[in-house]
């Protein structure tokens, strides 16, 4: 697919975010452009004017790497901000096939039933796992009950994305409703400059695009970030006000699937809620199956 749009519009709103003080340059009284102007970022990047506007217009094909390196720096890029520009590149050279780990069509192959094992040896905290597009492929039963307005969707697999901005309950589940909204894009977009190919992504994106005017905002703001661990706060239809820790890592024998454990501080009016809200997902009748696992691609 072209991504040569994707590249335009992140090349100019990380040159936008940038000020000339912030670049070490004068900032001049008669500035038609918010942040850098081209010629000043081909400068600092020690390129003609003529080669940074190819780049900006979206063409990077057979730019080497020092150069993307340069133009990471004269932008300030951040480390996963460079990693997104690497992977828009090698997107239209095709290498990202070659670079990128192979993942399995939902079609071919389910996931392990070993990974369902080791979900559900995990008690203490709702443990799931998603792929890039945020379907929720696996969980533990205090996860199915945790994310139970997610589940009770039409659309299957259940997606945390389409439930943040298209369900009203999402407003309600998430206090910090914009925070957790900025990170479901950030992680939306990361994958769409990692896997540009995958067309299910692209379909997620123009339904919530043309859905949500808070996710069309958010999408074009071209913001790439890498949340490995953190606190979220959550109203849980059941159980009330929780504050949870939570950390995700990649599963690694399954590309592009991540699993994440969320945590309760020991004592803490969280851990009593989580433990309640077990004793009630226990007790429900017609619960989701144990070995319920999503196809993935």
């Amino acid at each position: 697919m072209d991504n040569r749009d994707e590249v335009r519009e992140f090349l100019t709103s990380r040159r936008a975010k940038i000020t000339p003080e912030q670049a070490g340059l004068p900032a001049g009284s008669r500035r038609r452009v918010p942040g850098l102007r081209r010629s000043e970022v081909a400068t600092l990047a020690d390129v003609s004017v003529d080669y940074y506007g190819k780049l900006e217009r979206g063409n990077l094909a057979g730019v080497s790497p020092t150069v993307l390196e340069s133009v990471a720096r004269a932008l300030q890029l951040d480390e996963v901000e460079r990693a997104h520009l690497l992977h828009l590149a090698q997107a239209q050279e095709g290498s990202d096939t070659l670079a990128r780990p192979r993942s399995r069509s939902s079609r071919q192959r389910a996931l392990p039933k070993s990974l369902q094992w080791a979900l559900d040896a995990v008690t203490a905290g709702p443990a799931f796992v998603t792929n890039g597009r945020l379907d929720l492929l696996a969980a533990n039963q205090l996860a199915r009950a945790f994310f139970a307005d997610i589940y009770d969707s039409d659309t299957q697999p259940p997606n945390m994305a389409r439930f943040q901005f298209l369900a009203p309950a999402a407003r309600r589940f998430y206090p910090d409703w914009d925070l957790i909204a900025d990170m479901t894009v950030d992680v939306l977009r990361t994958e769409a400059g990692r896997n540009p190919h995958d067309k299910d992504l692209h379909h997620l994106v123009g339904e919530l695009s043309t859905r949500s005017d808070a996710f069309r905002t958010r999408w074009g703001a071209h913001n790439v970030r890498r949340h490995g661990t953190g606190v979220k706060r959550f109203h849980h239809p059941v159980v009330g006000d929780l504050t949870l820790a939570w950390h995700g890592s990649a599963v690694d024998d399954e590309p592009g699937l991540t699993l994440l454990i969320y945590t309760a501080e020991p004592g803490s009016p969280s851990e009593e809620a989580l433990r309640l809200l077990a004793s009630w997902a226990a007790s429900q009748d017609g619960a989701a199956p144990a070995d319920r696992l999503w196809r993935h691609s």
